[in-house]
């Protein structure tokens, strides 16, 4: 009895080694590595994951909104530069690994836990008290180079090699960002940006490494839809903060009819965004399927701009709910009316990369915003935002009208029709 279930424990294995890379060998390795078969719905781990991250996100936003400076509105998107990161990398490495596996589930733990960290110490780290930070940062990525290189080295897996580039070109940015951390006073910006600059400028040239080159460019053309779901519940999720950040506010202030004011226009700032971010997202996830690993390598970057206008609405709304009537400082009006500008911006540009055609329509409200900038200072803050908001509700219409124009001339309106809702996609 025993000689059947040994072929059938072997022959449940033997599609793993059929894999996305060549040379997969039997055993815990080749388990590790993502399935073709495998389900490409997002783990309950990694959904709980994200709440996390979009709890950091909420602490930037008021960071931003209670610092009212240049220079702390700097400081704090940086440090959201640093998170989105973590999550970004974090996201291919479940994509391309199989994140039901305990030494993925240990990494998104222990990627969690960090995250827990990074956004708890973003206030202290920006008034100068870095060291907090680099450690919850530089951990995680460390840790998961550990038991990546691990595990595959010790079964021979070629995968070793990609989990060793992310590894090497982590370990150099890790350096300056305990550095910058332990230099006295405030230097360690510098030096910070500078890490930055190494973790997002090696990912763009897929990890050059000593002795093993770049990242093949046909391994990216092996993401799963997987990595599309894992963005777009990222991004919806983190416009959840835009309502959650005037919530805490307005909860500890009195309900003023002027701050419920405020309070509505973040809600229904929230829903535009959400309807400018879903508007044919069916279409394109079309289109990352035909083009997934351009979609996969330009993903994190046009989110990061997409995300950096979630994080500056959020702010803005806090700011209105706060102080909704009187004047509006200029740091206030670029907070309200940069973020949207942002968003629109970063939403297009991913568009435009992936279907390598004109897709800017959205682009000619960027305009409208900027020309409000100059008079916005003498405004009330419920004004400007409700300016902003007037200029969202015009794009979002213009989307319809032009969708409803497509159905018109199109015959096979329906199909149309299923592009413009909701699904998955980068």
């Amino acid at each position: 009895m025993r000689l059947p279930c040994a072929r059938r424990r072997r022959e449940f294995r033997d599609p793993g080694a059929t894999g996305r890379e060549a040379g997969m060998t039997t055993g815990g390795a080749t388990s590790l590595v993502r399935r073709p078969d495998a389900s490409n719905r997002a783990t309950l781990l990694e959904l709980l994951f994200d709440v996390v991250f979009v709890a950091a996100i909420a602490l930037v936003s008021m960071t931003i909104a209670e610092g009212e400076s240049w220079a702390t509105t700097g400081h704090a998107l940086l440090l959201f530069m640093a998170i989105w990161w973590t999550w970004s990398v974090t996201a291919i490495t479940t994509d391309f690994y199989d994140p039901e596996q305990r030494p993925l589930q240990a990494i998104l733990m222990v990627t969690a836990f960090g995250a827990v960290g990074t956004a708890a110490t973003v206030p202290r780290a920006v008034d100068g008290h870095p060291l907090l930070f680099a450690l919850a940062y530089v951990t995680p990525h460390v840790i998961r180079g550990i038991i990546l290189v691990g595990i595959l080295h010790r079964h021979r897996h070629k995968a070793q090699e990609r989990a060793t580039r992310f590894f090497f070109w982590f370990s150099v940015s890790g350096i300056l960002w305990i550095i910058g951390a332990l230099l006295p006073n405030q230097p360690h910006w510098p030096l910070w940006a500078a890490a930055l600059t190494i973790e997002y400028v090696a990912t763009a040239a897929r990890y050059p490494t000593p002795f093993l080159g770049r990242v093949p460019l046909d391994q990216y053309e092996k993401v799963t839809e997987h990595l599309g779901e894992r963005y777009q519940q990222f991004v919806i999720l983190a416009l959840g903060d835009i309502i959650l950040v005037p919530t805490l506010k307005i909860s500890s202030s009195d309900f003023a009819l002027s701050r419920l004011g405020g309070f509505l226009i973040a809600f229904v700032t929230m829903l535009l965004l959400w309807q400018l971010y879903v508007y044919r997202s069916g279409s394109i996830l079309e289109m990352t399927k035909r083009r997934r690993g351009r979609a996969a390598r330009l993903a994190p970057y046009t989110h990061l701009v997409t995300l950096v206008g979630v994080v500056l609405v959020a702010a803005g709304a806090d700011r209105v709910v706060h102080q909704p009537t009187g004047t509006t400082p200029l740091h206030a009006v670029v907070l309200m009316l940069g973020g949207p500008v942002l968003f629109i911006t970063g939403r297009t540009l991913f568009t435009y990369l992936v279907q390598e055609g004109p897709s800017a329509r959205r682009l000619v409200w960027i305009p409208v915003l900027g020309a409000m900038m100059p008079f916005a200072p003498a405004w009330p803050p419920l004004l400007v935002a409700g300016a902003a908001v007037a200029v969202l509700a015009g794009v979002v219409v213009t989307d319809l009208v032009v969708a409803r124009s497509r159905r018109r001339r199109d015959p096979e309106a329906q199909a149309e029709a299923e592009h413009s809702r909701p699904g998955p996609g980068l």
